[in-house]
């Protein structure tokens, strides 16, 4: 298979791959392999349009799209972020939208305002180092997680935590509340650099009709 005639996608697994598929289908790209959801396979290929597309974990997006593996990309601007792959972003898709927060007790309040050396959990150690270092100028000592950040302050490993947020209502279970917010997300689409000259052609079309898209949704 001559990689060149094709469009490579790349996709975050589960809701995002989903909405980036339903997304697609309104401008007439359709991928009938991926819907088969017995499939064993990791590439899926619409011969006619000269697609292909494969899912992986959401981190691995922004990789997979810098050394042009993939063309195109469809992941949380979290992961953008936290990645800092040389990559173009180029579309804000809308779906997936929620806050990326510094969340704790009501009593780690004070501590934000007064600047104090704190311990921060997060999965997002780059996010949160900036957040505290370039924006707020405040002295933290950052600790990564993977798993259920909100233990971090429940258990006294970390006075806040650096995370994502929906509803909130995981954080209001356990004591603990948004005290600042670092800035919205949502699904962006992303572009490796050398494809966007190779196949500007291309990728200019479907985003053009990406755009319309959205603004009729």
């Amino acid at each position: 298979m001559n990689t060149d005639q094709y469009l490579t996608f790349a996709l975050g697994k589960g809701r995002l791959a989903d909405k980036t598929l339903q997304l697609l289908e309104k401008i007439g790209v359709t991928c009938e392999e991926m819907k088969d959801k017995d499939s064993r396979k990791l590439i899926f290929v619409n011969e006619e349009l000269k697609m292909r597309f494969f899912l992986s974990k959401g981190p691995d997006v922004p990789t997979y799209v810098e050394y042009g593996a993939a063309d195109i990309g469809v992941v949380g601007e979290d992961t953008i972020l936290e990645e800092n792959r040389r990559v173009y972003e180029v579309l804000d898709l809308g779906f997936g939208r929620c806050r990326m927060c510094v969340c704790g007790p009501e009593s780690a309040r004070e501590l934000l305002l007064h600047h104090e050396r704190i311990r921060v959990a997060s999965k997002y150690p780059n996010i949160a180092k900036d957040y505290f270092y370039n924006r707020k100028h405040q002295t933290v000592d950052i600790i990564k997680l993977n798993g259920s950040v909100e233990l971090g302050p429940l258990v006294e490993l970390s006075d806040v935590i650096v995370d994502i947020v929906e509803t909130g209502s995981t954080l209001k279970e356990n004591g603990l509340q948004v005290l600042e917010e670092i800035c919205p997300l949502s699904a962006r689409l992303i572009v490796n650099q050398v494809s966007m000259q190779m196949k500007q052609e291309r990728i200019g079309r479907l985003l053009a009709d990406l755009r319309t898209a959205l603004a009729r949704s």
